[in-house]
């Protein structure tokens, strides 16, 4: 399995970014989609979720400005980011758990996609 993160760049504050994070791969299922950031200095964090039953989970920091979505047809997941200001700048990565493909399970890290909030 192998996952692609893309739509990442320079923003000004408040513009909009949309992230997508695909997989690819013989994949059967995928239990849970989490996107992360990791900022300048910062430790990794939970910025949003989405199960397979689509149920959402947000960061405090991002509710309300942030949706998470996913495409399970396309093995895809996506970010949109509103009102975008200074602090979301980060590398955003795109994390799936249980992976279920016909080896069995498991869990998959993207690369990352630096996003870029100037004031």
């Amino acid at each position: 399995v192998q996952l692609v993160e893309s739509g990442g760049g320079s923003v000004q504050a408040g513009g909009s970014l949309r992230l997508s994070c695909v997989a690819s791969g013989n994949i059967f299922s995928i239990s849970r989609t989490e996107w992360y950031r990791q900022g300048p200095g910062k430790e990794r964090e939970l910025v949003a979720s989405v199960n397979k039953r689509g149920v959402t989970n947000y960061a405090g920091s991002v509710r309300g400005r942030f949706t998470i979505s996913r495409d399970d047809a396309k093995n895809a997941a996506f970010l949109e980011m509103n009102i975008l200001n200074p602090e979301d700048t980060a590398k955003y990565y795109c994390f799936l758990v249980r992976v279920v493909t016909e080896d069995g399970w498991s869990d998959y890290w993207g690369k990352g996609t630096l996003v870029t909030v100037s004031s």
